[in-house]
């Protein structure tokens, strides 16, 4: 089933977007930052983001992804936000970062509540085996960890996964195996280990560089990395979230791929992650496509 997806967050908020940047609230702060997708008007103006905005990121002009944050008076670089769903309660440390990112994206919680849910189906006849990959700051972590899975969190950025256990305490929660590790180099093992899970979460990047410098471009490593998770997600009472960031990749594009080296499911979903700023414009965040088995 196709569909679009945009979660009920009550600590964020998209508030405008438009000439390419978009005003959101994390909890008591609201950043501006860049947004390559928002090609349309803005709905305020200038004036009412300037006054609006605690924190905004200005781009280096010599790189096209590396800048600095403004921030207005006694705006603080580290806060803490919180999301629920059911019984998980979350609790997340943002930061701002040079390369625009502030530790969560937001979209992403339409698919932890399908992680959390898929893991509690599963625990009340076993412990389910998740494998997150290209983890990041552990949401997803966070919400199998959550629902009473085991949970393997795989980052090449020592800092990235040190940040994850740190919102995995922040949480009230335990028990998470940390590795910072190549992601395509820690699956090729688990295969040859013959090892399973019942739940693997791929959220890779464009491009990217492993733990020692390994190389990974999404094309031309993304056909082997699912092979190697077909491998390793178990035939039965098995899920798999698959998340594309690329300009130009759409859904339908990874449910082709899963299906070529997984099969067809029995229940199956894609689409776009979506948030509708204040002004009714929809604003796309990336695509997904997963299943249940």
């Amino acid at each position: 089933m196709q569909e679009q997806l945009t979660p009920d967050f009550g600590d964020y908020e998209l508030i405008d977007t438009g000439q390419y940047e978009k005003l959101e609230r994390f909890g008591p702060y609201i950043t501006r930052r860049p947004e390559p997708q928002a090609i349309w008007q803005r709905s305020l103006s200038e004036e009412e983001w300037c006054r609006l905005a605690h924190a905004s990121f200005l781009r280096d002009a010599r790189s096209d992804e590396r800048g600095e944050w403004r921030l207005q008076p006694r705006t603080p670089d580290r806060w803490i936000i919180g999301y629920a769903y059911d019984t998980m309660q979350l609790r997340m440390r943002l930061g701002l970062t040079s390369f625009k990112h502030v530790g969560i994206f937001p979209e992403q919680a339409a698919n932890w509540n399908f992680i959390y849910d898929s893991c509690r189906q599963l625990v009340a006849s076993e412990t389910p085996r998740v494998l997150n990959l290209f983890a990041y700051t552990g949401g997803a972590t966070l919400a199998a960890r959550s629902a009473g899975a085991e949970v393997t969190h795989v980052d090449s950025v020592k800092q990235v996964v040190s940040w994850a256990r740190e919102n995995m305490e922040l949480s009230g929660l335990d028990g998470v195996r940390w590795i910072v590790e190549d992601a395509m180099k820690f699956v090729r093992r688990e295969v040859r280990r013959g090892n399973r899970y019942h739940g693997i979460i791929l959220d890779p990047p464009a491009y990217g560089r492993g733990a020692n410098g390994e190389k990974w471009v999404l094309e031309d490593n993304i056909c082997e990395m699912l092979t190697c998770c077909a491998q390793l997600l178990l035939p039965k009472n098995a899920f798999l979230v698959f998340n594309l960031y690329s300009m130009g990749l759409s859904s339908t594009l990874a449910r082709t791929a899963v299906h070529q080296s997984f099969g067809v499911p029995f229940e199956e979903q894609w689409g776009e992650l979506c948030f509708t700023d204040c002004g009714g414009k929809q604003l796309p965040l990336g695509t997904y496509y997963r299943m249940r088995r």
